[in-house]
Formats: C-alpha cells, sequence, structure tokens
C-alpha cells in the first residue's frame, strides 16, 4: 500500500481506495511496441514475429487518492506528501483547485529540484507562468510528473486567511483525487514482455558518454524527449523543423484526447558518462494534434506542445526527403526502457550502426540496439545527421518507417529547412 505523510492539520486526507494493476489492465497500455508488427498489416516486413496490439510500454499505474488542503487561519500554508517507496515518479491528479488571487499550489520533489506551480485549476483559468498540465477525461487536472517517489503538494497563501473556515465551505481549496506512480525496475519488466530489440550485447550507453567524443551525434540527441502517456505508457517524442512541431508513432498517441494527457521530458539524461545521476529536465505538455498515420501505414503523429518556448534551448532535427541507402551509418537517440537518454551508435561487435534493410514495405531495417520505450525514436543518417527512419517495430532486425514517406504527406505542415533557422539566428545575433 502507498504511504503518505501528512504535515500540518490543515492537510485532511480521507479514505484510500487503491486501484490495483488487474484492474487498471484494461484501460492502461499493455505491451512494449518496440516488438514485431502484426502480420497482417501490407506494410509489415515480412518473416517477423507477429504482435497482436503492439502499444507504449505500461510505465506505471493510476491510484485512487482522496486528500483536501484547506487554507488555515494559522498559517500561510497547508501541505501533504504522496508518497510511495520505489516509485520512479508521482503525477498528481486534482480533481478541484480553487484559490484566492495570489495564492499558489506546488508540486514539487522533496528537495525542491523540480516544483510545478498552479494558481488556480488550468482547465477553467489559464495563469500566465504556471507550469504545464495534462487532462485525463474527467473533472479537474494532473500536474506535470515530479521524478522519484515522494511529491509534496503544498497550498501557499499570500496573507494568513482569518476566514478560512468560511473560504472552506465555499469550496476553496485543493482536492487530490488520484495519482500516477512509476513503476520499479522489477515491476517494469514484469509489466512489459516484448520480443527481442537487443540485437546481441546491448550497445547503448547515456548520450552523455559521447558528448566529446561524437560532438555532433550528441548536439542531435538533444531535441529528443521522454513521453508520458495518460500517466501510465512510454514512448519517445522529438521536435521536427523549426516551429512548434513535434513527432512520435500514432501508436503512442492515437487520438487527440492522448495528446492533451501526455507530457514530454527533455534534457532527461544522466549529468555524467554511467553515473545514474538524470537530470530533471524540461516538462511540457500535448497541445494540437496536426495530423495523424495509423500503425497499419505509416504510423506517426505529429503535434505541437504548450510552453513551446522552454524546450526550444534543446534545438531541432530536421528530416531527409530521400530514401535509405544499403550499409550507410546511422544512429538512434531515445529512451528505452523509460531509463535516460541513451545513444544506440554501434552494433553488435562494434560496428556504427547502418541501414541493413533497405526497403520491406513502407519500412527499413537494422541491427542497432533499442527496446521497449524506444518506440518515436528518430533514426539518423550519420552522413547529414538528419532523420531517415522513425523507429516504431522490434524483432532483431529493428525497423523504423521511411521518413521520405513520412515527409510527402506533413511537408506542408513543417518548416524543414535548416537555412531558415540559420538565418533567424544570424539576424538575432
Amino acid at each position: 500500500m502507498s504511504r503518505r505523510s501528512r504535515i500540518l492539520s490543515t492537510a485532511i486526507p480521507l479514505a484510500v481506495t487503491l486501484i490495483l494493476p488487474a484492474a487498471i489492465a484494461s484501460a492502461a497500455p499493455s505491451r512494449s511496441t518496440d516488438a514485431a508488427p502484426v502480420a497482417a498489416t501490407p506494410a509489415a516486413p515480412s518473416g517477423e514475429q507477429a504482435d497482436p496490439r503492439p502499444r507504449p510500454d505500461t510505465a506505471g499505474e493510476r491510484k485512487a487518492e482522496n486528500a483536501v488542503l484547506r487554507y488555515a487561519a494559522d498559517g500561510r500554508t497547508s501541505k501533504v506528501t504522496i508518497s510511495e517507496p520505489g516509485s520512479s515518479y508521482i503525477k498528481v491528479h486534482f480533481a478541484s483547485l480553487r484559490l484566492l488571487p495570489g495564492d499558489r499550489v506546488t508540486v514539487a520533489d522533496p528537495s525542491g529540484r523540480e516544483v510545478h506551480t498552479y494558481h488556480g485549476d488550468p482547465t477553467v483559468t489559464k495563469h500566465g507562468g504556471d507550469s504545464s498540465h495534462t487532462v485525463h477525461g474527467r473533472t479537474g487536472f494532473a500536474a506535470m510528473s515530479v521524478n522519484g517517489d515522494a511529491a509534496v503538494v503544498t497550498l501557499h497563501s499570500a496573507t494568513r486567511r482569518r476566514n478560512a473556515a468560511a473560504l472552506t465551505r465555499q469550496g476553496y481549496g485543493a482536492r487530490i483525487d488520484a495519482y500516477f506512480r512509476g513503476f520499479t525496475t522489477a515491476e517494469y519488466a514484469a509489466a512489459n514482455p516484448r520480443t527481442t530489440s537487443v540485437c546481441g550485447a546491448d550497445d547503448r550507453r547515456d548520450v552523455t558518454c559521447y558528448k566529446e567524443s561524437n560532438p555532433t551525434e550528441y548536439a542531435q540527441s538533444r531535441a529528443v524527449a521522454r513521453q508520458l502517456l495518460k500517466g501510465v505508457g512510454h514512448c519517445t517524442a522529438w521536435r521536427v523543423g523549426n516551429t512548434n512541431r513535434m513527432l512520435t508513432n500514432q501508436h503512442c498517441m492515437e487520438n487527440a484526447n492522448d495528446l492533451k494527457a501526455s507530457e514530454f521530458q527533455f534534457d532527461y539524461e544522466c549529468s555524467t558518462c554511467g553515473g545514474r545521476n538524470p537530470r530533471a529536465g524540461v516538462k511540457v505538455s500535448g497541445a494540437e494534434l496536426l495530423k495523424l498515420s495509423p500503425l497499419a501505414d505509416l504510423d506517426y503523429a505529429l503535434f505541437s506542445v504548450n510552453n513551446f518556448d522552454s524546450v526550444k534551448q534543446f534545438g531541432t532535427l530536421y528530416l531527409e526527403t530521400r530514401e535509405p541507402t544499403a550499409n550507410e551509418r546511422i544512429y538512434i537517440p531515445g529512451h528505452g526502457d523509460t531509463l535516460p537518454k541513451r545513444l544506440s551508435l554501434h552494433e553488435d561487435g562494434g560496428a556504427y550502426c547502418k541501414i541493413s534493410r533497405v526497403s520491406s514495405g513502407v519500412n527499413t531495417g537494422y541491427m542497432c540496439d533499442t527496446s521497449g520505450g524506444n518506440s518515436g525514436s528518430p533514426v539518423l543518417a550519420a552522413s547529414s545527421h538528419k532523420v531517415i527512419a522513425l523507429h516504431h517495430l522490434g524483432g532483431c532486425p529493428n525497423w523504423g518507417t521511411r521518413i521520405s514517406l513520412v515527409y510527402r504527406e506533413i511537408s506542408g505542415l513543417i518548416d524543414n529547412n535548416p537555412g531558415a533557422a540559420d538565418s533567424r539566428a544570424a539576424l538575432r545575433g
């Protein structure tokens, strides 16, 4: 069961109801999509193991909660800590949040490294400068997740409220009705059986390991983000072109509601090579769904994000418009297994990754290591450092949709001209 430490008498949680994994199985993603394609799909490569329904990795679970933060006459803050030992993240859902002007609620990790701020329910009134949020098909909203196994939720009042009891009767304060928690390593492995996508020994390393030896590959990886879908699913997404545009797989985002329930974490990478010390990164939520192509076709989703200015610092990627060529060198940055960003640069045996099968249906194949959570990763051509494929299927060889086919469908919705970005940078300089 979950463990919660409650601070101050003004934070009054009520009875707790836990939703067991079996009870949420129908709503949560059930399989890694870094797996073999549906055998009956015309675009699928031949000779691969069938998978009945590829889905994002199951990264966590939703649990019911009933905690109330009320205005306090004798103080300016009240708080509650939601804690689930060993969890990889906590994401808090508010059923309601009603505050007086100037007051705010924060959701933070215990150290204060990550702090998400809300001056009211953002689904009712927009408050400039507040953090992103997600919406999950019920009243209220969810705050951005915090890394680790505890989230401290605090109501900050600008002044002592002598009418605190009256404010409570009028519905002011915050009510938390649920939270999402990230699985432990063992839980994650048990929840995500998969076909083989690590081809031999796993040759992936933290992207930070290549900062000096392969600075261009490292720099390109900065535009790649970890996606958290509906608080429980996991994929990879990345910025494309010069404007507010992102790409991932359609099976990681099937509709506009999925986008509204997704957050995207940039700069989630280890500070040192092999250090297991990831940065908190920058988290934003999904905004507008622009175009989809289903798994049975090209399997992509093009969309925009909120708070775009906060992630422009991580750069962007551009699309190749040509076809892949046999044996050309490639590399894949991504968030396989929900881990901090790693770079797949070498195949088994130490050689650089390469295109091993130029074309099979809409796909191109390679033996570059991937795993569940890599769905949506960009496959980059080393000759140009542009994206040559959109990774979406595993099985050794692993497979990506040829990006030339995607470009034909989205060219009018993106600015794929690196020169335009260079010109704007020169003007700013």
